[in-house]
């Protein structure tokens, strides 16, 4: 049983928070919203430039970098008693930096379950467990009323250019996938790089495109269509894949239009 003021993070490791946090730090874009949803607006004093949720109340906030260009002296000058961050998307280095002098707290996610216990865990540190909770709740009803494709179709999830990158396995971008009914056409874990050959090689029913981290348009989809001529080729927003805070709230109905719009194609 950890000690009073000790949490656990998803690497499994204790970190000691010996108060409510009043000085705040998120150095994860979808962590960052899911405080704010949490009500903690006046406790964040510091977020990163790729914060960009709520865009009403970011705005205000000290930015200290990117998410793997962190600004540890201004994020040292801000003196925070919480920072929050997440295995995959801050770099190890920086993070460990950080931990020599403030509390860091770390998410560590591959799964819908993985997120939701995320939200439970920084509900509970910030003492904001009933939002939490509720979330969690909406969240947790919304996936269990999704209706998944009825059609198995095969998906490849392209997430950058130049070169091409996918979501593999052992991705919360895969559950998700998952989740609709989808199946991921490849099998390699991660995000494993392919070229245009290997990718026509997997024969994938449908291709989509994610506006993030690279933001694919509309032109790149005549790119796709000269060597994959017979899939489905589509733009989709890439925070409802990839954003595992309180944006899974609005993730299922966005799913659901997707699942729809495939299942009516021929």
């Amino acid at each position: 049983m950890p000690s009073k003021g000790v949490y656990v993070d998803q690497l499994g490791r204790e970190v000691y928070i010996p108060a409510i946090p009043q000085r705040i730090i998120s150095i994860v874009p979808s962590q960052t919203e899911l405080l704010f949803d949490l009500g903690l607006q006046q406790q964040i004093v510091g977020v990163t430039r790729f914060c960009i949720y709520p865009a009403n109340k970011v705005q205000s906030k000290t930015k200290i970098g990117g998410t793997k260009q962190l600004n540890i002296e201004q994020i040292k000058s801000l003196q925070p008693d919480l920072i929050i961050a997440n295995k995959e998307e801050n770099e190890r280095s920086q993070v460990e930096e950080l931990m020599k002098h403030f509390p860091v707290w770390i998410s560590d996610i591959s799964n819908l379950d993985d997120a939701l216990q995320m939200i439970c865990k920084v509900g509970e540190i910030t003492r904001k467990a009933a939002k939490a909770q509720q979330i969690i709740i909406d969240v947790t009803q919304a996936f269990n009323g999704l209706k998944s494709a009825k059609k198995q179709l095969s998906v490849a999830y392209l997430i950058w250019r130049k070169p091409y990158m996918m979501a593999g396995k052992e991705t919360f971008i895969d559950n998700m996938l998952a989740h609709c009914g989808f199946i991921n056409c490849t099998d390699k874990g991660r995000y494993p790089e392919i070229d245009a050959p290997a990718l026509a090689a997997l024969n994938p029913d449908v291709v989509l495109l994610s506006s993030e981290p690279y933001p694919f348009k509309q032109k790149h989809i005549d790119e796709f269509k000269e060597f994959l001529p017979n899939a489905r080729i589509g733009l989709v927003d890439g925070e409802m894949f990839s954003w595992y805070g309180s944006r899974l709230q609005y993730a299922v109905g966005y799913f659901a239009g997707i699942i729809k719009m495939l299942e009516n194609q021929p």
